[in-house]
């Protein structure tokens, strides 16, 4: 048993509870009940503080260490290894290859075993393979892939106009056109004729040349004007020095849609060196494995792992692929890749960039590493294993699981998908509610003995009909879907692995948008439509953010009409007229620091601060709003810089956090503090929970309706000064969420949401569930992205893509009511729902 005693970190309280090892755990309970508090921020981040402590002083600087838990001590813990829920990596360079170390099996194996042309000069090194390495990057496209430039027709959109009528739709307006083409008149082009029917040499020179003739230009206007000297600027000059040096926002946006962006015609889109690509195995170049699926690349690569009789590597023979190198390699690859493709990735490449992979298929990467580590008698701590995963790709999931545990390792998970804590071996609820009415363990123990626990919020989800073997099914209340008056439709959308989709979305109701992991659902919803419906709305990519303190994206230049993304072929759109707003709500952090917290993003701190700048304590002092900002030098304590605490750095121990001496943890000088609404200070406002602070605050409108929104999605527990590092994913969404409601309009906004479950508890789906159709009842349209069959049944329409990942999905393989979905002959997702609905 993993023992712990007195865990007190974050919001639980004292704990002490006892966890079998060699067995899979499932810590279960509300969004912020404490679990994650339990098993990340107590267990393993202990685990990693004494594995710490066995590194060298010197060596400990160099590695980013954790905190120190809140526990009075932790018994029989094994190392353990921590998998969490993240994004991809912000870099294009990061891709499946580099996250699962495949890419150094692949350029090992052509830098060993490959096939060289009878000109090469001797074997390259394996870094010569890679595009991120000097050795190796295309030095064209500096190993990216792809190149951003202009072409005619992107400079010259409509050929049939002369230069005088505005052929060049780059260049500039007004009086910098103008001078323009007077310098070209001045140089002897005609700027009266079609576009089409000057010379091929003159336009490229107009279009592309670097230099930059200077001619003296008198102007031709009504009144007199002295000549002056003008430079000439070629169209591709203009636009890449405006991208380059402009500190516009708006005419750097203008100019790039005048940019194409392809495939780097040096290297075909590899980001590979010529003497990389002219190296094959088994008749393929690198960059045609790379790109293939995975289930394809093992299949090149198996006759070779399985070769018997195999040569002496040498460097005198020109091909490697017979040789013992060519074998030991292949058979590491076949068995790294044989893993990923159990766990159902095989239609992924290696190629593939890290930020278009979901969650789940984040997760499932990370998980098929360590099993092929060949650890033994470690804690894996996962974070949610089943997150982002379709019912049907949970199945190879729970078989990886138990084979960690067969291995003899222990499984911790923190988990709301109830098919997996009904699998697991034991079970700690953590609860009764979230934050301050939370962090107590309700139970450990067995799975069937949490039926017996009345308090629990997990046992009605774990057991619908109540008793411990009853069998799973839907807790979903039935209703009517709302009918369908009004679609948007689009048409031909080709993109990732839609080909020439035709899809149709319904206004004014909830849709869910289901199917397996890489079926094409997140490409349809969060990329082709957000793009499309954000140019006809905003003028811009993405429309808002849906959140009070974020402004909507930049408007590009104003287009009539939208424009299709870089990478997307779309056809014809029909509907958008009836769309005035587009928000797209996230899991993404409100904030990264300690002094974004839930009243400063929702904007009610604003109306706090005017409310006791409004005293008359504050008037007598000439105080105000801006006296009772943490964030900017006057009211807040200059000891810690209104921050609460002081970060204490120890130079060979982890940094740890202590109240501030002066102001213990309010955040501002006395004086300040001396200003006081109804006897409480501002500090003491922020101390408040949501649903303390609804009451005091009830006759301050601003802050009310703010309050009345969180209570709402069930938020009531978290305090107004929380920061907003110490929330959790669910959590931080269902804050923008009620931003958005506390300023929601009537009518005509299209709501964009990416697996919204993720990181919820059951009871906080029922919630989430319920502000979403407030939202459609105000006359919007909701759109999610969605795994969790209960939101599925409880939606008006659904689009069930499909059939499979990758290259075998992209298609609508159903569409329709939650019942007629479920009665789908062809859809994986119709058995799920149809248990959902009964």
């Amino acid at each position: 048993m993993v023992r712990v005693r007195g865990a007190s970190e974050h919001n639980l309280r004292h704990v002490d509870v006892d966890v079998p090892r060699d067995a899979i755990v499932a810590f279960t309970g509300v969004s912020g009940s404490g679990k994650s508090s339990l098993a990340f921020g107590t267990i393993y981040a202990e685990a990693q503080r004494r594995y710490l402590e066995s590194v060298a002083p010197y060596a400990r600087r160099l590695i980013q260490q954790g905190h120190n838990p809140a526990v009075e001590g932790i018994t029989g813990l094994p190392p353990a290894v921590a998998l969490q829920q993240r994004r991809g990596a912000p870099s294009s360079r990061s891709t499946v290859g580099t996250l699962t170390t495949l890419s150094n099996s692949m350029r090992m194996l052509f830098s060993r075993a490959g096939t060289y042309p009878a000109s090469a000069a001797g074997s390259l090194d394996s870094d010569a393979f890679s595009p991120n390495t000097a050795a190796g990057a295309c030095p064209k496209c500096s190993g990216l892939g792809t190149v951003h430039d202009v072409t005619e027709s992107s400079l010259v959109p409509d050929p049939a106009l002369s230069i005088r009528d505005g052929a060049i739709a780059a260049w500039p307006g007004a009086w910098q056109g103008k001078n323009l083409r007077d310098i070209l008149s001045h140089l002897g082009h005609d700027v009266d004729v079609p576009w089409r029917e000057l010379q091929r040499q003159e336009r490229d020179w107009i279009l592309f040349t670097e230099e930059q003739p200077v001619v003296e230009i008198t102007p031709q206007r009504d009144r007199v004007a002295k000549p002056y000297k003008g430079r000439f600027w070629s169209a591709r000059s203009y636009v890449l020095h405006t991208l380059a040096d402009s500190a516009s926002q708006q005419m750097r946006e203008r100019v790039l849609q005048y940019v194409v962006t392809g495939p780097c015609p040096a290297c075909a889109g590899s980001g590979l060196r010529p003497e990389a690509l002219a190296v094959t195995f088994a008749g393929r170049s690198i960059a045609e494995l790379n790109g293939a699926s995975l289930g394809e690349l093992a299949e090149v690569v198996r006759p070779t792992a399985a070769l018997e009789h195999a040569g002496t590597a040498s460097r005198a023979v020109s091909s490697g692929e017979r040789s013992e190198a060519a074998v030991t390699i292949a058979k590491d690859l076949l068995a790294r890749l044989q893993v990923l493709l159990d766990l159902g990735l095989g239609y992924l490449s290696l190629d593939r960039s890290t930020p278009t992979l979901s969650p789940g298929e984040m997760q499932r990467l990370r998980i098929a590493t360590q099993l092929r580590s060949g650890l033994f008698g470690v804690v894996y701590v996962l974070d949610e294993p089943s997150a982002g995963l379709h019912p049907a790709d949970a199945e190879p999931l729970l078989a990886v699981l138990e084979e960690l545990k067969a291995s003899g390792n222990s499984v911790f998970v923190v988990e709301h998908d109830m098919a997996v804590v009904r699998r697991s071996d034991w079970v700690v609820d953590v609860g009764p509610q979230a934050g301050d009415r939370g962090g107590s363990v309700l139970y450990s123990g067995p799975v069937p003995g949490l039926a017996a626990v009345a308090e629990s919020a997990t046992r009605p989800f774990l057991f619908p009909d109540g008793s411990p073997d009853g069998t799973p099914g839907g807790t979903t209340a039935q209703r009517t879907p709302r009918p369908v008056d009004r679609r948007l439709r689009l048409r031909g959308v080709t993109r990732h692995n839609l080909v020439d989709l035709d899809a149709e979305i319904p206004l004014g109701v909830l849709t869910a948008v289901t199917g397996v992991s890489g079926s094409g659902k997140s490409t349809l919803v969060s990329q082709v439509l957000a793009e499309t419906v954000g140019r006809y709305v905003h003028g811009g990519p993405g429309g808002g953010t849906g959140s009070a303190a974020e402004p909507a994206v930049e408007p590009a230049a104003a287009a009539a009409a939208p424009a299709a993304a870089a990478g997307t072929q779309l056809g014809a759109v029909e509907g958008l007229e009836h769309l005035d707003r587009l928000i797209r709500v996230d899991q993404r952090p409100i904030g990264r620091t300690p002094r974004s917290n839930l009243a400063t993003y929702t904007g009610l701190f604003d109306a706090v601060r005017k409310l006791y700048a409004a005293t008359d304590e504050a008037r007598a002092r000439g105080y105000g709003a801006g006296r009772f900002s943490f964030n900017v030098t006057g009211g807040r304590c200059e000891t810690c810089q209104g921050e609460g605490f002081l970060a204490v750095e120890l130079l060979f121990l982890p940094g740890t956090y202590g109240p501030c001496p002066d102001c213990h943890g309010a955040r501002y000088n006395p004086e300040t503090l001396e200003v006081t609404h109804r006897g409480r200070s501002i500090a003491d406002v922020l101390g408040m929970r949501v649903e303390t602070a609804a009451e005091f605050l009830a006759d301050v409108p601003a802050a009310a309706r703010s309050l009345r929104t969180l209570l709402e999605v069930g938020l009531g527990y978290l305090r107004l000064g929380q920061p907003a590092t110490e929330l959790s994913g669910g959590e931080a969404q269902r804050i923008k969420l009620a931003t958005e409601l506390q300023r929601a309009r009537r009518g005509h906004t299209l709501y964009l949401l990416d697996e919204p479950t993720t990181g919820l508890h059951p009871q906080d789906v029922q919630l989430l569930l319920r502000q979403l159709n407030r939202l459609v009842d105000a006359g919007n349209t909701v759109v999610v992205v969605e795994h969790a069959m209960d939101v599925v049944a409880a939606s008006d329409w659904v689009i069930d893509m499909g059939p499979s990942g990758g290259e075998a999905g992209g298609r609508i393989v159903c569409a329709g009511t939650p019942a007629d979905v479920a009665g789908c002959p062809h859809s994986r997702t119709a058995p799920y729902l149809a248990a959902a609905l009964t």
